[in-house]
């Protein structure tokens, strides 16, 4: 009894010491996004889509700390929504990261470009092991995966003719409404969207990305309220179409 008891502990011992020689296998992506950083910087710094970068800036330590958790996530095991969220919110939180690398020193998100490149085409943005650019999110994955016009009102560009920055992030269970309520806020607020005689003046967005949308006048239609939708439907017949000039000038101070 005792010889067996000594050789089964001899097999243990061996066992655990092979084990202790295999490589740990690296831990595991977290399949869920903890936004409250990044909600209470957007609850602080954010009103009516006038962005306080200098407040930022002073906390910008907590920022990154957001975007060191995004870049550890693995998009692949997000749900559609949640991705869709995700991606969005990296999108904007990273821009915020871009003006504050020259912030104060500049007057636009375009002072951050060169002739050579743009802003949008600087490789900055880390996730999942890659470092790309802010056009890659929008024009790579945002536009073709999801198929949803509504992000040109989601994303910001850091500039006044933007659709704003809205003072939370954008969430997976909430993700239909936010996006309903960030596009309807943008086309009724009598500035980037209006009727002038026969004429419909709306954003450059709608022309940049006109192939995004079922149609300009029908997709403005259905997210228009009140008298700009009394318009529309008096006049639509007739509309032409103006675009109206875009304000790359900061969207914050």
């Amino acid at each position: 009894m005792q010889k067996v008891t000594f050789g089964m502990t001899f097999v243990i011992l061996a066992i655990a010491a092979a084990v202790s020689l295999l490589p740990f296998p690296a831990p595991a992506a977290p399949d869920t996004v903890n936004d409250q950083i990044y909600a209470d910087l957007l609850t602080k710094y954010v009103q009516n889509g006038v962005v306080d970068y200098s407040g930022f800036k002073r906390d910008e330590a907590l920022l990154d700390q957001y975007l060191e958790q995004l870049s550890n996530i693995d998009p692949q095991k997000l749900d559609t929504n949640a991705a869709f969220a995700f991606y969005t919110n990296a999108y904007n939180a990273w821009t915020i990261k871009l003006i504050l690398s020259g912030y104060p020193g500049l007057k636009s998100i375009k002072d951050l470009g060169s002739l050579f490149k743009s802003p949008w085409k600087k490789k900055f943005v880390r996730l999942n092991g890659d470092t790309i650019t802010l056009d890659k999110i929008e024009h790579e994955i945002l536009r073709p995966r999801f198929k949803d016009p509504r992000v040109h009102f989601a994303i910001n560009c850091a500039s006044k003719s933007c659709p704003p920055l809205i003072s939370q992030p954008y969430r997976g269970a909430t993700l239909d409404q936010q996006l309903d309520a960030a596009t309807r806020a943008f086309i009724n607020d009598g500035v980037n969207v209006y009727v002038k005689g026969d004429v419909l003046y709306v954003s450059k967005i709608f022309d940049w990305f006109e192939e995004d949308f079922d149609g300009v006048v029908r997709f403005v239609e259905r997210y228009a309220q009140g008298d700009l939708r009394a318009q529309l439907q008096r006049r639509k017949q007739n509309l032409k179409l103006k675009h109206l000039d875009y304000d790359w000038s900061l969207n914050g101070h």
